[in-house]
């Protein structure tokens, strides 16, 4: 296979990357209280440094006493957090790379640390509540442009708070952030992402993460057809979204039936916005198997991914786990140093390296 096509440059708005790979936000709570130490710049500097294209760093939350459930995922407020965000950047620039912070609030996702104020749930939340929130969102995309980040990301996926105002289970308000269907229940994202932009202007690129499946239930889907994905979707494009992060479990399959366009393809389909496939990339030890060994049935899947970027399905590709493990792994591709890729190891989790 012939990955030379995933090592052309990508360039929207101001954001210019020197290939089509990107860095996946992955939680790592290895932030003291909230604070990334210089632990966290030389991590991320060092995946800058093997060439991979953006980094989105790992969620990052917005000032709300609950937007956490656990102490040590780093804040995007306060002066020591801000100021420690600076050092990341001007580490990642000086190792040649572009990054992006994830700017996420959890919602209603308790992980066992009492947070110093009641989890937020669309149900639960006031009109002020939800105003104020909106700001803090706001504040966040302020300070990543002042920071010097090169783009965004707005995590709206896998059941956290913005997902669970999309989602017909969690949200159950008879307001204007209410309703029956997903566009209805839009509403709250497109408020968000109006209040971001109008903080950035428009030349900064805004990424959105956007998933089907949500942690409380794999099998759901916001979107049942491409009508109601164009439904969900293009409002978030009108309010100032660029690019669409497109999470899925195994970027491989199908989005819906009688068509083979996974999930990334079909949100680029019915937005025409560019997109980032995400899902199982690199991750499996069959997969790094393909590398060294060949052959094989993955050797499908990982032709189908760049017979659908080939096709124009999707622009970015996204690799979590698999360089959390091997932070050359793009490098090592590049120059297919295949028999060097290494494997993941759940052990990698709990170290920063």
């Amino acid at each position: 296979m012939n990955f030379d096509a995933l090592f052309q440059p990508f360039q929207y708005k101001g954001l210019n990357l020197k290939n089509r790979f990107v860095m996946a936000p992955m939680t790592r709570t290895f932030s003291p209280d909230g604070v990334p130490t210089q632990f966290v710049a030389d991590y991320y500097a060092r995946r800058a440094a093997a060439e991979v294209g953006l980094i989105i760093t790992e969620g990052t939350v917005i000032n709300r006493p609950s937007a956490k459930n656990q102490k040590d995922i780093p804040d995007f407020y306060g002066d020591a957090a801000l100021n420690a965000w600076g050092k990341v950047v001007q580490d990642v620039h000086a190792a040649h790379g572009k990054i992006a912070p994830q700017l996420w609030h959890v919602g209603n996702t308790p992980y066992g640390w009492e947070a110093p104020a009641p989890f937020e749930s669309p149900d639960a939340m006031t009109l002020k509540d939800i105003e104020d929130t909106i700001k803090a969102f706001a504040d966040a995309a302020r300070n990543a442009k002042a920071l010097g980040f090169d783009a965004f990301e707005i995590h709206g996926a896998h059941g956290y708070l913005i997902d669970q105002f999309f989602w017909e289970v969690t949200n159950n308000r008879t307001d204007e952030y209410g309703g029956k269907t997903i566009k209805e229940r839009s509403r709250f994202a497109v408020d968000v992402v109006k209040a971001m932009r109008e903080a950035v202007g428009p030349d900064m690129v805004i990424i959105l993460r956007v998933s089907q499946w949500k942690q409380q239930d794999y099998g759901v889907k916001l979107a049942s057809d491409p009508s109601e994905m164009e439904d969900w979707l293009q409002p978030l494009v009108e309010a100032g979204i660029d690019i669409f992060h497109a999470s899925q479990r195994r970027y491989w399959e199908s989005e819906f039936d009688g068509s083979d366009l996974n999930f990334a393809g079909w949100i680029k389909k019915v937005t025409g916005q560019p997109t980032i496939t995400v899902g199982s990339v690199g991750l499996s030890t069959d997969v790094m198997e393909l590398f060294t060994k060949g052959g094989g049935s993955e050797t499908a899947e990982m032709s189908e991914m760049l017979r659908r970027f080939e096709r124009g399905d999707f622009d970015l590709v996204a690799i979590g786990r698999a360089l959390l493990q091997d932070p050359e792994w793009v490098q090592k591709v590049k120059m297919k140093r295949f028999d060097e890729l290494k494997a993941f190891d759940t052990a990698s989790l709990q170290q920063l390296y």
